[in-house]
């Protein structure tokens, strides 16, 4: 259940509510009939609203559990990363078999440790021990941007370990400055780095968000070249 309400309220935040059955299916890689007999469960719960054929929206108690598994999880994969050394790339399986069973008392204690980070080794936020809402996403995909701005990477979407290995091994991670070069007719995105130049397929380069170096938001940035 804490699985579901992760994923609801993580589509919420790109997208707005009500969630659908099928995004959620597709964000936990299950079967439309199974997130749905699950969504009737957090429905009977109080932990979502549910209104037939529309989707769902999280209840004020079904986003606190949201915002608690998510702090959990981040403060995880941080700890793997400063302090066990996995690579950002591994630290997502490994924080998702252990994020559902920490106590309080734990949490308390490992964000403490790593001196109360706010953001993940992707640059995803950290919910406040509070559990106060995120603010809202004010970085852009590369794939929105204009050519010819450097713009720093604020975080990369956690997808598949190859396509974060990837970006890593090209200098495209959290803290990084880039440009993107051009877009070609192919949709393909060269992009210039510490590391050079490198092209990336539409479906990567919209999972890296970024936002303006000096300070302001990236889409002061305007919108894609043609």
């Amino acid at each position: 259940m804490e699985d579901y309400l992760k994923a609801i309220y993580e589509i919420e935040r790109s997208a707005g509510p009500p969630v659908n059955t099928s995004a959620v299916a597709e964000n936990l890689g299950v079967t439309p009939p199974t997130a749905s007999s699950m969504l009737k469960k957090l429905a009977e719960r109080d932990l979502v609203d549910r209104e037939e054929f529309a989707g769902v929206e999280l209840s004020d108690m079904g986003e606190a559990v949201a915002l608690e598994v998510i702090r959990h999880h981040r403060l995880l994969e941080c700890f793997l990363a400063d302090h066990l050394n996995y690579d950002w790339a591994d630290v997502h399986d490994e924080a998702d078999a252990l994020d559902h069973h920490i106590s309080e008392e734990f949490e308390r204690r490992l964000a403490e440790l790593l001196g109360d980070p706010v953001v993940d080794p992707h640059g995803d936020p950290i919910p406040g021990p509070d559990l106060e809402p995120l603010a809202a996403d004010e970085t852009t995909p590369l794939s929105d941007v204009e050519t010819g701005v450097e713009l720093m990477v604020a975080r990369v979407e956690d997808r598949a370990p190859e396509e974060l290995r990837y970006l890593a091994e090209h200098g495209i991670e959290p803290g990084s400055e880039i440009e993107l070069r051009e877009r070609t007719p192919l949709d393909t995105y060269v992009v210039v780095g510490d590391a050079g130049v490198v092209q990336l397929p539409e479906s990567v380069a919209g999972t890296i968000r970024l936002k303006r170096v000096d300070g302001r938001t990236s889409s002061d940035a305007g919108e894609v070249s043609s």
